[in-house]
């Protein structure tokens, strides 16, 4: 297996036609067939069914393409490394950032890595914390912030943000952020709740447990704009970080507040990779994605929120 081999059946896997992964790779067809060849003969497996319609991948197939989209992922991270001059930093980075704070934290970063870095392209990866631990193991994403329960001997994480969890509902629910709702006087209504694992609904769940309480789930979902929606609608109460739903308070569309007896807060931390090495360009995005969320925090915009690190 070589590169020219693992980076034309990428290609075909990814267009399902031998013609269209030619022009891709800017050579001719006979070419594409033969690199495929030799990569099934080479690992003594059929990659591909051959058809009418184009290139279907076989299971082997389909596996094969997960790793090597990975390993092309190294070889592409490799490359920036070696190509980095001292005066000029560049390549890809990818950061993972949570739902309820990517509204505040992409547009923040991309401008700021712009102006300091021209040369640094970025990706944002969007996903819950569990997710986004997997993809940072696996090399999908090279940071990511995730929550402090999260754990794995293959990341080391720098806590940043503390922040409280409230009780929150459409606009006459009557919370007031001054006034702290007990968690026992949430015993009877309707809630609409994060599926578990997920981590919010984990300090939720251990919250209850030791309140000795049990709240009513109306609707499960795994998304914030649906966990936003349906509380917008009337379906029910949820608990999130202000952060999550700041213009919604703001604007008055939505009530919350703090919730005690016990508190609920949730702690951000930065991760990144401790079985692989950082390159200087994901460095200088992890220190601007630090020096944003300081920001954000010192301004307001992160409200009810505490810086941890120093």
């Amino acid at each position: 297996m070589d590169f020219r081999q693992l980076k034309a059946f990428l290609t075909v896997a990814e267009t399902g036609n031998v013609t269209r992964a030619a022009q891709l790779l800017n050579i001719v067809q006979p070419a594409v067939s033969r690199q495929i060849r030799l990569l099934e003969e080479d690992l003594g497996t059929q990659l591909f069914e051959r058809g009418r319609h184009g290139m279907a991948l076989t299971e082997a197939g389909k596996a094969l393409v997960e790793y090597g989209q990975r390993a092309m992922l190294e070889l592409e991270r490799a490359r920036t490394v070696l190509k980095s001059s001292e005066t000029r930093i560049s390549g890809l980075v990818t950061v993972g950032l949570l739902p309820s704070t990517s509204d505040i934290l992409a547009s923040a970063l991309v401008t700021a890595v712009a102006q300091q870095h021209p040369g640094i392209r970025v990706r944002i990866a969007m996903g819950y914390a569990g997710t986004l631990l997997r993809w940072l193991e696996a090399g999908e994403v090279d940071t990511a912030l995730l929550y402090q329960a999260e754990r794995s001997s293959e990341i080391q994480t720098t806590p940043l943000i503390q922040e409280p969890l409230w009780v929150v509902g459409p606009r006459d629910s009557g919370f007031k952020r001054n006034k702290p709702v007990p968690l026992s006087k949430l015993v009877g209504r309707k809630f609409i709740l994060p599926s578990a694992p997920h981590g919010i609904r984990t300090l939720v769940e251990h919250a209850c447990r030791a309140a000795d309480v049990s709240l009513d789930l109306s609707a499960e979902t795994n998304a914030l704009s649906v966990q936003r929606s349906l509380v917008l609608g009337g379906h029910g109460l949820t608990i999130l970080p202000p952060i999550a739903v700041a213009e919604d308070l703001a604007q008055g569309r939505l009530s919350g507040a703090p919730i005690t007896d016990p508190d609920i807060t949730r702690t951000i931390v930065l991760a990144l990779p401790s079985n692989r090495s950082t390159g200087r360009h994901i460095r200088s995005v992890v220190d601007i994605l630090e020096q944003e969320m300081q920001r954000g925090v010192r301004s307001g915009l992160w409200p009810e929120s505490r810086w941890l690190a120093g």
